[in-house]
């Protein structure tokens, strides 16, 4: 196993244990961001507990906060904050509420969690550092729900425009939301020509894929004119078979037999990796 896919695995064993541990949650959503998390948090970013008041760190912003779960299982195990603090997801007092929250949580770059938003400061942000000559990246993780928004097109529309080639956009194309099939509710019809439309720079990948990941940012950073949309192919409750089948698996209050199969999965993930071995 490379250390990448011991990241990856700590992050989904750390986002299960402490939904697990809370009694309900948003599995679908969190899961199927977990691949990308590790890529940017493993690879990519340019950032670490040590850079948090570095101006010329990278951002991340978490516009579908519901994810909160995965980006916090990600801080834990890059070294932001100790494991013990998991366990009081959404709790009274807690310091990882809901959704993220900068006044609270070590790492959070910013509060999101009204869709539609977290995209809207994550453009704001790459046009700041665009004036301030910074070469720091601006990543952020949007739903395919999310995408129902009028306000994230005008953020997409505003980006290109200002010629933001230092903004990468993921789309966590996991086909659900709330209330059901994001194709049935909403038909976004194709993100890539939709994006490319707009005058971003675009490739589709395989969300469970850290490779096809990799190389398309990898790609995306090689040009110099567009901001960046990499379109994640993914599946709800994504590394966990059994909550990948299950419709309705976007919010999550345990029955025995899901609770069962939850355990199992955590105890899968337990023998695979070792939460001492950390990439930082």
């Amino acid at each position: 196993m490379s250390e990448l896919e011991r990241f990856r695995d700590q992050i989904r064993l750390w986002t299960l244990k402490q939904l697990y541990a809370l009694g309900f949650g948003h599995y679908g959503g969190s899961l199927s961001i977990v691949e990308v998390l590790a890529v940017l948090y493993g690879k990519i970013m340019n950032i670490s507990p040590q850079q948090m008041h570095d101006e010329r760190r990278d951002r991340f912003i978490l516009s579908k906060g519901h994810g909160g779960p995965a980006l916090y299982a990600t801080l834990a195990v890059k070294g932001f904050f100790s494991y013990d603090l998991l366990y009081t997801l959404n709790q009274t007092g807690t310091r990882l509420p809901s959704h993220p929250d900068r006044n609270l949580t070590p790492g959070v770059e910013m509060t999101t969690g009204s869709l539609g938003q977290g995209l809207s400061v994550a453009v704001g942000v790459a046009l700041s550092q665009k004036l301030s000559d910074l070469p720091s990246y601006t990543y952020t993780i949007v739903g395919d729900g999310e995408l129902n928004e009028g306000q994230c097109w005008e953020a997409i529309q505003f980006a290109a425009h200002h010629k933001l080639h230092r903004l990468f956009v993921f789309v966590d194309d996991n086909k659900k939301q709330l209330d059901g099939w994001t194709k049935e509710i909403c038909d976004p019809i194709d993100f890539v020509e939709k994006f490319r439309s707009f005058g971003f720079w675009v490739r589709r990948v395989n969300g469970a894929s850290l490779e096809e990941i990799e190389a398309a940012i990898q790609a995306g950073k090689q040009q110099t004119e567009k901001p960046v949309a990499i379109i994640l192919d993914t599946i709800k409750g994504q590394g966990v078979p059994y909550l990948e089948q299950k419709e309705d698996n976007h919010h999550i209050r345990p029955s025995d037999e899901d609770r069962q199969a939850i355990e199992e999965a955590i105890y899968e993930l337990e023998q695979k990796c070792s939460t001492e071995d950390v990439i930082r």
